[in-house]
């Protein structure tokens, strides 16, 4: 499910009777969703969230089983054809995204989740590793966004172990960015975006690239994209009005360029 609104695109899992697990046509119309909302210029902030009780519950294991018990390949190449673009488009989509995680959140679920730049969580949420249980490894570039968020100990705890981890210990170990009371995770997920929106977006994007980049290089590769985007960020439109309402003090107003 789609809604735009004031700049803001909130993509909505849209399965609760199946809390939200992903079917091959619910990765494909996500692709799509992400894609489109990549290049269009009227979205500036993205809210991901699920309908109903959960956020996402991962690969949907009936339908999962049925194709392998067809003899039907799909479900082995699922990783390389939707959980790797996906988490790709995630990760490099040029505005923010804001995971806002309404309940369960279980392997590539899970995963879509580390992947968004910001992580708001009701209280009763909580995030299940759930490969190993089912004989599997990570997946959707959980074995690199989720170190990188709670460190190497802790997220080999949860693939091993696969046990849930509640939202409040999710946000004492920085899984999430916030914690709020249950049924507002989306309301403050919005109220969120709706700032970013508002803001210097094209820096953002600036920003994200150069935090990727810097996730797995070496302190000279990071500088150098620092320099890189620091001087493309410098070239856009909002710098200038941004300094232009500095110096006049005046409120700045982004437009994205």
């Amino acid at each position: 499910m789609i809604e735009d609104d004031g700049g803001v695109r909130t993509l909505t899992f849209n399965r609760p009777a199946a809390f939200n697990s992903l079917t091959v046509q619910l990765k494909n119309d996500l692709l799509v969703a992400l894609r489109d909302t990549a290049v269009d210029t009227s979205v500036r902030a993205v809210v991901l969230t699920g309908a109903g009780r959960a956020f996402c519950a991962g690969q949907d294991l009936r339908e999962h089983i049925a194709l392998l018990q067809a003899g039907d390949e799909a479900p082995l190449r699922t990783v390389e054809e939707h959980y790797n673009p996906l988490v790709e488009l995630i990760t490099t989509m040029p505005k923010p995204v804001i995971a806002a995680v309404n309940g369960t959140a279980a392997g590539a679920g899970a995963s879509l989740a580390y992947a968004a730049d910001l992580r708001i969580a009701d209280r009763s949420a909580k995030f299940l590793m759930a490969f190993a249980g089912v004989g599997l490894t990570a997946d959707s570039g959980a074995s690199w966004t989720l170190p990188r968020l709670i460190g190497y100990g802790r997220a080999m705890e949860m693939m091993l172990f696969g046990k849930p981890v509640q939202a409040e210990e999710a946000l004492r170990i920085g899984m999430i960015n916030r914690l709020v009371e249950d049924g507002e995770s989306v309301s403050t997920a919005h109220e969120l975006a709706k700032q970013l929106a508002a803001g210097p977006t094209t820096a953002y994007f600036k920003i994200k690239q150069a935090m990727r980049a810097s996730a797995s290089a070496e302190l000279t590769e990071a500088l150098a994209t620092e320099a890189r985007t620091q001087s493309e960020a410098g070239q856009t439109a909002d710098h200038r009005e941004a300094v232009d309402a500095f110096v006049t003090k005046r409120e700045a107003r982004f437009l994205g360029r």
